[in-house]
């Protein structure tokens, strides 16, 4: 990877609808030059996804709740459980196995607290493995992004 691959990721990273056209003139590069670069940087796995970053609220999930999730026992059968339980819940939105206090830190987004509640009832108390769990609900959306350059 040189400076041109850093150049065309940097602008994809905030619009990956860029043309390679808009690309090609934002570094210096043709468009076909543009084209080879992009598809080796998906092949490698430097590119990981291209996805559509939508407006909660605009689509009625209106509460966005950071939870911190202590285990009762962190063997790996019961970690692994975990993980596979919250990538599939549509209301985390992230999930993070973390170092510290907690033992995973979640982005959930639902539409009210009624949902939340029993996102909690399904994922939480119907868990025999959290032990507890601190939610803090978002007031304000500051920034939100996964820029990395």
């Amino acid at each position: 990877m040189d400076d041109k691959d850093l150049e065309i990721l940097k602008l994809v990273q905030s619009n990956a609808r860029m043309t390679a056209e808009t690309l090609g003139q934002a570094i210096g590069l043709s468009p076909p030059a543009v084209q080879k670069r992009l598809k080796k940087l998906r092949e490698s796995g430097v590119i990981e996804n291209e996805i559509a970053v939508l407006s909660p609220a605009r689509l009625g999930r209106e509460m966005t709740v950071i939870v911190q999730v202590m285990l009762e026992r962190e063997n790996r059968m019961y970690l692994e459980n975990f993980k596979r339980k919250m990538r599939n819940v549509p209301a985390v939105q992230q999930c993070y196995y973390t170092t510290g206090e907690a033992d995973f830190i979640l982005v959930v987004v639902v539409n009210n607290i009624k949902e939340y509640e029993e996102f909690t009832q399904e994922c939480f108390f119907d868990e025999s493995n959290v032990n507890k769990f601190t939610s803090s609900i978002v007031m304000d959306r500051v920034k939100v992004s996964l820029d990395i350059l």
